[in-house]
């Protein structure tokens, strides 16, 4: 059974993290200390500076030497798992809706990335080192750093790069709207100059239309010394003049609106994959990873200067991640923003559908006793408020992630206790 110290360690680290997160909500929602740009702010400084110093910390101090590679590869095969069962129902969901209602359906790439990070980004840091400590004993520790590595040096960087491929190919679809509404406008004044005696435009020049050589037509006639002095002889001038002109200037249809044609998918894939590689969590990550590779094979170890420095900055990521929840939260115009139904289908795939998959995949690679149920327990884990932090950056469902975290933490612990109880029978 879990010991008692075991849970009183997870509830000292289940409490400051509530703490943060009540403190940012009460600053907006009560004190307004906070205006919208300035939790912006926040949210920013914990993506580009806390996170990024995070991931270097974490990747630098693990020893890729010594890794469990039943492990990394079961968590490597459910993820991969996951990503595809997602993109394959999202897209045939997509083209059956484009299809039913003869429209063009919301892209299902924001719904890929936000199911993949609530069912297979655990927080194993924060909540899972005291829990499996003490269900399993210290060797579980080294095994969720292990975990956390691959999020850390791969798996986020995939998250990321779909945030960047969406907002891609959102900014070249806002290009293109006013453009074609530029055409579109111009078709209709020519439309207009037809119609209305206007001025049309006709293969890059200027043509003045009928009824303008009509009235000319007609007032040369009346200034004749010949002309015919009854308004009824001028009218027949005029209508005479009005054939001659129709048959010399003969109508042209209005130019047709511009087509603008979008570009296409792997132009925004090469967008992305530019952009991924100027964010600082992929240098963090890579450079972590480099680092760690010549420190654990020479024996060195990093500057205490240097070390001190970056411990300033990556205390703040789990702080200011939490902090900056409570202020959307609090922004919101209810506690729980994306709905319950939204919300327990998240716990679901959170708490149910990932360890399933999870016990699969590492039955399938031959993992079995402590190292199986550690496998499938950590998968069962909250997820990682950094999490929240990028979907609040690139705008892509925060809503659905910062309540997977709430939700997630309280749910987490007896959900957890449950599953070690059934993995021990």
């Amino acid at each position: 059974m879990i010991p008692g110290s075991a849970v009183h360690h997870v509830v000292e680290a289940m409490v400051p993290l509530y703490t943060a997160a009540a403190l940012g909500y009460a600053s907006v929602r009560w004190l307004k200390a906070f205006s919208d740009e300035q939790c912006a702010g926040i949210n920013h400084f914990v993506a580009l500076y806390a996170a990024p110093v995070l991931i270097f910390h974490v990747v630098s101090t693990n020893d890729p030497y010594h890794m469990n590679e039943r492990l990394v590869a079961a968590d490597t095969l459910q993820k991969v798992v996951v990503l595809l069962a997602l993109t394959a129902w999202a897209f045939c969901s997509h083209f059956f809706r484009r299809g039913k209602d003869g429209a063009a359906a919301p892209s299902p790439v924001k719904w890929v990335v936000t199911n993949f990070s609530v069912a297979t980004l655990p927080n194993t840091v924060i909540i899972g080192l005291p829990l499996l400590d003490g269900m399993y004993g210290p060797v579980s520790g080294g095994l969720m750093r292990q975990i956390i590595v691959m999020q850390f040096c791969f798996w986020y960087n995939v998250v990321i790069f779909l945030y960047e491929f969406m907002a891609a190919r959102d900014s070249s679809a806002k290009v293109l709207r006013p453009m074609s509404a530029v055409a579109a406008a111009a078709g209709n004044r020519d439309r207009i100059g037809e119609n209305g005696g206007s001025i049309r435009a006709e293969g890059g020049r200027h043509q003045v239309v009928v009824n303008i050589e009509i009235t000319e037509a007609a007032a040369a006639v009346a200034a004749s010394p010949a002309a015919p002095n009854s308004a009824a002889e001028v009218a027949a001038a005029a209508a005479v003049a009005k054939e001659l002109a129709a048959e010399e200037v003969p109508a042209v249809p209005p130019p047709a609106p511009a087509q603008q044609v979008s570009p296409p998918v792997m132009h925004f894939v090469w967008m992305a994959m530019k952009k991924l590689l100027q964010i600082p969590n992929t240098y963090a990550s890579f450079l972590g990873l480099i680092w760690s590779l010549m420190a654990f094979k020479i024996g060195f170890s990093m500057p205490k200067i240097v070390d001190d420095s970056l411990f300033i900055i990556y205390t703040t990521a789990i702080g200011l991640s939490m902090f900056a929840l409570g202020t959307f939260i609090a922004r919101q115009s209810r506690f729980v923003p994306c709905g319950y139904t939204i919300a327990s289908l998240s716990m679901a795939l959170r708490f149910l559908i990932g360890p399933v998959i999870m016990l699969l995949v590492s039955l399938a690679v031959g993992m079995h006793g402590t190292l199986l149920h550690i496998a499938v327990v950590q998968r069962d884990l909250v997820g990682y408020p950094t999490s929240f932090v990028y979907a609040e950056e690139y705008k892509v469902h925060a809503d659905i992630m910062s309540t997977g975290v709430i939700w997630g933490i309280f749910i987490s612990l007896p959900v957890t206790i449950v599953y070690y109880i059934l993995l021990g029978l």
